[in-house]
């Protein structure tokens, strides 16, 4: 026994340096990988709106940690009926913004050096609302139609074209579902996911007409950045689309973790509202419809941006001489194949 002590005090002594050797190197470890963290690149991400569900894949990425994995410390900044988010992009307080390819390629024939580098919707959420007892879009010429002045540069050409609709139809939209629940004469622009159901809790079943449906070729909540920061930092650019897209598939299956986050940021989400957006983006497919059914979430194609440049040449938008093709970037995109899972469209 008293032969024996001394071993065993001896490994007392050695488990107890031990654990202060595995202490210290436990810190050191932590202390390093908080210094990554903080090393991380700080990415900040504009939205054209208040937080909705329509912004959900992003914020799905940010919740889940998808953009810690990839690398990068993501920040949202809301955006509003006020706020201007390419300019807030060409100025620099944004590294990426939520935009629309027509302003996209407007602003870019301006001087703007913005470039898209992947879409969130294959189908513009963009609807005309009407009352019940209208059966189709040409069934709205010559009447009052709710719009706001940003129709007037992107879908608004496209219904006089395609409907024989003229500007003199035309009311200023406020935003507000009230005009048109107080008068039966009165149709309105609107997302899928939002005006109807405020029309129906306002007592009124609407009639709804998604103009993608109709043959309204844009994309929309698009990815946008600068050419500096493709040519900078393009593995930011690579590894924001792909936690961005990642965000979306994982979205699409369980809203929670982004839902939660959205309501943080826009307190007057309400469950309700976050459901029948859900519900809206499921039904007509705007994830996960068109090439994005065969080539992956976010897919672009140089068909469609060749459709949307060729309308806005066809109402004197923009010159044919333009070179439209420096406005987006298929690099980022293409590779990844991203395809919806069964709960992404169910």
């Amino acid at each position: 026994m008293q032969g024996s002590q001394p071993l065993n005090t001896s490994s007392q002594g050695g488990r107890l340096r031990s654990r202060h050797l595995l202490a210290g190197l436990a810190l050191a470890l932590g202390l390093t990988g908080l210094a990554q963290a903080e090393d991380l690149p700080k990415i900040t991400f504009c939205t054209n709106w208040f937080a909705e569900a329509e912004h959900g894949g992003f914020y799905q990425a940010l919740a889940t940690g998808l953009y810690k994995k990839a690398g990068l410390d993501v920040s949202i900044k809301m955006g509003g009926p006020q706020v201007n988010g390419l300019q807030l992009l060409g100025a620099g307080v944004c590294d990426f913004f939520m935009g629309y390819p027509m302003q996209d390629i407007v602003a870019a024939s301006h001087g703007l050096p913005v470039v898209t580098v992947a879409t969130s919707f294959q189908k513009d959420p963009q609807v005309i609302i009407a009352h019940q007892g209208v059966k189709s879009l040409a069934d709205l010429k010559g009447k009052p139609i709710l719009v706001s002045q940003s129709a007037n540069t992107t879908w608004w050409p496209w219904l006089e074209n395609t409907f024989g609709f003229t500007q003199s139809q035309e009311r200023p939209y406020t935003f507000s579902v009230a005009p048109f629940l107080h008068d039966k004469n009165l149709s309105q622009q609107g997302y899928i996911g939002s005006e109807p159901l405020m029309i129906e809790k306002g007592g009124e079943t609407p009639k709804v007409f998604l103009m993608a449906d109709y043959g309204w070729p844009a994309y929309a909540e698009t990815i946008d950045t600068t050419q500096a920061m493709i040519a900078r930092h393009p593995q930011w650019v690579a590894a924001f689309v792909k936690a961005s897209m990642e965000g979306w598939q994982s979205y699409l299956a369980d809203p929670t973790p982004g839902n939660k986050l959205i309501v943080e940021a826009d307190p007057k989400e309400t469950p309700e509202q976050l459901e029948f957006s859900m519900k809206m983006m499921k039904k007509y497919q705007l994830v996960t419809g068109g090439d994005a059914a065969s080539e992956g979430i976010g897919i672009m194609t140089d068909k469609r941006w060749k459709e949307m440049f060729d309308f806005m040449v066809h109402n004197k938008m923009m010159p044919a001489d333009f070179d439209y093709k420096k406005v987006y970037d298929l690099q980022f995109i293409k590779p990844l194949k991203l395809l919806p899972t069964a709960a992404d469209t169910h």
